[in-house]
C-alpha cells in the first residue's frame, strides 16, 4: 500500500503550540493533507497519554485510529471514504542538554514506540531523571546515547531518530552544540540508529554529499506546532500498514518500501544560510569564509546556518556518489501558492474559499500538489493555479534564503508577472515565460563544493597561526548579555555566586537586568539551562522575559528555554509531580476564588458569610497557618471542613499552589533535595511583592547563606 506519513509533531501540551493539537484535529487535517499515518507526538507527557488512551482505539498492529465519536467528518470539504482512514503511531520528541567531551550538547531526538505499555515504561524511567510534565517535549539532562538506552530497555522494537540533524542550536550535527558524526553522538549504540531527519533547512541532496550518512535512511517530518502544518514535510511508503512494516521500511536497503520524502524548499528554512537578522546580513558559505564569519555591520560573529555546516562536514563533490538516493519532492503548501496568486494572506477568506474549492474537486492537498497530471489539474483549477503547480514541480521558483531564525521565501511568479495576474490578464505558460526576470530552475545544491573547499584551504593557510578559524571552532559565539547596560546594571548582571538583592526604582531596567543576567550565566559561565529558575508574578511578565531571552539567546527561540514561570505555575508543577505526597490524585482540579466562595456557601449556615470565611482562609494560607492555628473556634472548624472537602473532591485552591509545596518540602527532605539539586540558580523579579508563603518557598529551596538566590525589586512599591 502506498501512503504518506508524518511522524514528528507536537501536542497542545508543548510550549508555543496550538490548542488545536488534539487527536480530533490531527485526524481532520491529516485527511485534508492526504496523510495516512501521523505521529501522536509528546507521548512522554502524562496528560497527553491519558488523552490519547481516551480518544484512540487499536487498529492495525502497532497503530491506532481515532474513535468514531470524536471525528470531525461534518467539517471535511471532501467526502470521507474508508481508504482515507488516518492511523496514529506513538511518537515523542525529547530535548537532551548535557556535557560531553568538555562541551555543552543540545540534541533533539524522536522516539517511535509500538504500544502504550512501552510508552509507560519510557515515561517511568524518564520521570526519575527529570520533569516530564512541564512541557510536551521535555528537557532532560540526559546524554543522547543514554536516552537511546532507556528507550531500548523499554522495548527493543522502538525506533529512534535524531531530529532535524543540522539545525544549529539543537541537533546531533548542529554547528552550535552538535557532533561531527552520528557515531560520535550515540557511541556504542549508534548501530541502533537507522534513519535521520533532514529538518526544514536541509533536504536529501544536501545530506547525500556526506558519506558518513550513507548507512541511514533520510526521512523528513513536519515538526508541526499546529494541525494545519502537518505534511509540510513527510515520508512516502509502499508497505503494509503496521508499526513493524513502517519501521522496517526505514532501515537500510529497504528502498522498495520506503520510497522517499516530501520536502520544504530548504532555502525557505529559517537557518539555511548564514547571517545576522538584526543587521540584515545574509551570506552563503563562501561569503562567510571570505568575511571570516564576522558581520560587517556590528562586528560580531554571524550565525552559521545549515548549508555551511553541511559543507564543513561534506566529503563528496557529487551527490550521485551516494548509492541509495530516494526520490524527493519539494513542495510549497497549497495555501501559500494561493496566497501568492491572490496577493493576500494565506489565512484570508479568499484563500480559504479557493483552497476548499480545490480540495472538493481534486481531493487531498497532496493529490492536488503532487499526483494529479497537469491535464487533470486543468479540470479542477484555473490556469494560474495550474501554472503555479507546474513550476513548483519543475523547481522553477524564485528564492529568498532564510537565515538566523528568519524564514526564507519561495515564489513561483516574478513581480512583473504578479502585476499581470493582479490586472486580471490571462496567464499561460507561454505568456509568463516572457516576463523578466522570471523564475529559474533551482539547482539541487546552491553553491559549488569544490570552490568552497578551495577557498577554505586558502583561508586555513593564511589564518592558521591566528587560531581564530570559525570553521574549526564549534562553540557559541560571543555573548550579547552585557550589551546596553549602565555601570550599575553591568555590576548586577555580572554578580556570579552567592545571594544578591538588587534595589531598583521605577524605570531602572529591573527586568532587563534579570534577563541579561540569565543570558550571561548561560553564555559566559556555561550554567546549564535546567539549573536556572526565574520567577515572576504574572503570565504577561513571564512572556515578556521569554521574549527578551529569545532576542539575547537565539538558540532558545524554539521553546527549549530556561524555566521562566510564575510562583503559582511553579507550585502547580511541583504538586503535579508529587500529587500523591500532596494527598491528591493525578487529575486534581484547581479552583479559583469564586469557586472557593461557592464551595463555602454549601458548607456554612449563612451563605452570605462565605466571602468572609474565604478571605480568612486566604490570609491564613498566605502566612502558612493551618486550621489548628486559627484562634476563633468557629473559623477553625470551617477551615478544617473546607480542607477536608478539597481533599475529598480532589481540589486545590490558588493559595495551595504555594502552601502545599512549602509543606511538602518541609515534611519530605528527599523531595526538597531533588528540587534544590535541580535549581541551583534562582532569580526573582518584583521581589517586593512576595508574601510570606512565597518567601518560605524560596528559602526552603535555598536555605544556605551561600545559595545562588538573586532577587530584584523596589521597596517603595511593596504591597505587603
Amino acid at each position: 500500500m502506498k501512503f504518506f506519513a508524518d511522524f514528528h509533531i507536537h501536542s497542545h501540551f508543548s510550549i508555543a503550540t496550538s490548542k488545536n493539537l488534539i487527536p480530533e484535529w490531527l485526524d481532520y487535517w491529516a485527511r485534508i493533507k492526504g496523510i495516512k499515518v501521523v505521529g501522536t507526538g509528546d507521548f512522554t507527557h502524562p496528560g497527553w497519554l491519558k488523552e490519547l488512551k481516551e480518544k484512540l482505539t487499536p487498529a492495525e498492529p502497532g497503530l491506532y485510529r481515532l474513535k468514531d465519536s470524536f471525528k470531525n467528518d461534518d467539517k471535511l470539504q471532501t467526502p470521507f471514504t474508508a481508504d482515507q482512514q488516518v492511523h496514529f503511531i506513538l511518537t515523542t520528541e525529547i530535548s537532551s542538554i548535557y556535557k560531553k567531551d568538555h562541551k555543552v550538547r543540545k540534541v533533539h531526538n524522536v522516539i517511535m514506540a509500538p504500544d502504550f505499555d512501552t510508552v509507560e515504561k519510557i515515561q517511568q524511567s524518564l520521570d526519575k531523571i527529570g520533569n516530564i510534565t512541564s512541557d510536551g517535549r521535555p528537557i532532560l539532562g540526559l546524554d543522547s546515547r543514554d536516552l537511546l538506552e532507556v528507550a531500548l530497555d523499554a522495548n527493543e522494537n522502538i525506533f529512534f531518530i535524531p531530529a532535524h540533524i543540522w539545525t544549529p542550536w539543537f541537533s546531533a550535527l548542529g554547528a552550535k552544540s552538535g557532533f561531527d558524526s552520528i557515531k560520535d553522538c550515540y557511541g556504542d549504540l549508534s548501530d541502533h540508529i537507522h534513519a535521520v531527519e533532514t529538518g526544514l533547512s536541509s533536504d536529501p541532496p544536501m545530506n547525500w554529499i556526506c558519506s558518513f550518512l550513507d548507512p541511514y535512511t533520510i526521512i523528513s517530518n513536519s515538526d508541526a506546532h499546529s494541525p494545519e502544518k502537518l505534511g509540510r514535510e513527510a515520508n512516502i511508503f509502499d508497505c503494509d500498514l503496521s508499526y513493524g512494516a513502517i519501521t522496517d521500511a526505514m532501515k537500510k536497503d529497504n528502498n522498495q518500501r520506503f520510497l522517499g520524502t516530501i520536502e520544504f524548499f530548504p532555502q525557505e528554512g529559517k537557518y539555511h544560510y548564514d547571517g545576522h537578522r538584526k543587521c540584515g546580513v545574509v551570506w552563503n558559505p563562501l561569503e562567510t569564509i571570505k568575511h571570516n564569519a564576522v558581520c560587517p555591520v556590528c562586528g560580531k560573529k554571524v550565525t552559521v546556518g545549515v548549508m555551511n555546516r553541511v559543507a564543513q562536514l561534506a566529503d563528496r563533490d557529487y551527490m550521485e556518489e551516494r548509492a541509495i538516493r530516494h526520490q524527493f519532492h519539494s513542495l510549497i503548501p497549497l495555501k501559500e501558492l494561493l496566497s501568492e496568486i491572490n496577493s493576500v494572506g494565506p489565512n484570508s477568506q479568499k484563500v480559504w474559499q479557493a483552497y476548499n474549492t480545490l480540495l472538493s474537486k481534486g481531493g487531498s492537498e497532496f493529490n492536488v500538489l503532487l499526483n494529479l497530471a497537469i491535464e487533470d489539474l486543468r479540470g479542477v483549477a484555473n490556469e494560474r493555479i495550474v501554472e503555479a503547480i507546474r513550476r513548483m514541480r519543475d523547481r522553477e521558483v524564485l528564492i529568498k534564503e532564510g537565515y538566523d531564525g528568519e524564514y526564507g521565501q519561495v515564489k513561483v511568479f516574478a513581480d512583473e508577472e504578479q502585476q499581470e495576474i493582479s490586472s486580471q490578464k490571462s496567464l499561460f505558460a507561454t505568456a509568463v515565460s516572457e516576463a523578466q526576470p522570471g523564475p529559474i530552475n533551482l539547482p539541487l545544491l546552491s553553491f559549488n563544493l569544490k570552490e568552497y573547499r578551495k577557498i577554505t584551504a586558502e583561508y586555513v593557510t593564511q589564518q592558521t597561526e591566528q587560531g581564530n578559524l570559525f570553521i574549526q571552532e564549534n562553540k557559541v559565539e560571543g555573548s550579547t548579555a552585557l550589551e546596553n547596560l549602565n555601570p550599575a546594571q553591568h555590576q548586577a548582571v555580572k554578580h556570579f555566586e552567592g545571594p544578591a538583592l538588587i534595589e531598583a526604582g521605577p524605570g531602572t531596567g529591573k527586568t532587563r537586568v534579570l534577563t541579561q543576567r540569565i543570558a550571561w550565566l548561560i553564555q559566559e559561565k556555561q550554567i546549564e539551562l535546567q539549573r536556572i529558575l526565574a520567577v515572576t508574578f504574572t503570565n504577561k511578565a513571564a512572556e515578556s522575559m521569554y521574549e527578551r531571552l529569545g532576542s539575547l539567546m537565539p538558540e532558545e527561540r524554539d521553546g527549549s528555554a530556561v524555566n521562566v514561570t510564575t510562583f503559582h505555575a511553579f507550585g502547580y508543577t511541583i504538586i503535579k509531580d508529587n500529587y500523591k505526597a500532596c494527598s491528591r490524585s493525578v487529575d486534581f482540579i484547581i479552583i479559583d476564588d469564586k469557586e472557593r466562595v461557592d464551595l463555602l456557601r454549601q458548607m456554612v449556615a449563612n451563605p452570605k458569610e462565605a466571602g468572609k470565611y474565604a478571605g480568612t482562609i486566604t490570609r491564613a494560607k498566605q502566612i502558612l497557618h493551618g486550621p489548628g492555628e486559627i484562634k476563633d473556634h468557629k473559623l477553625s472548624e470551617i477551615f478544617e471542613q473546607y480542607e477536608q472537602r478539597l481533599q475529598q473532591e480532589n481540589l486545590i485552591d490558588l493559595d495551595d499552589l504555594i502552601r502545599l509545596p512549602v509543606l511538602l518540602f518541609e515534611q519530605r527532605p528527599d523531595i526538597c533535595n531533588h528540587y534544590r539539586e535541580k535549581y541551583r540558580w534562582i532569580l526573582v523579579d518584583e521581589f517586593q511583592d512576595i508574601n510570606q508563603a512565597q518567601y518560605r518557598l524560596l528559602r526552603v529551596l535555598m536555605p544556605a547563606e551561600d545559595s545562588n538566590l538573586f532577587v530584584i525589586g523596589d521597596r517603595n512599591q511593596a504591597i505587603y
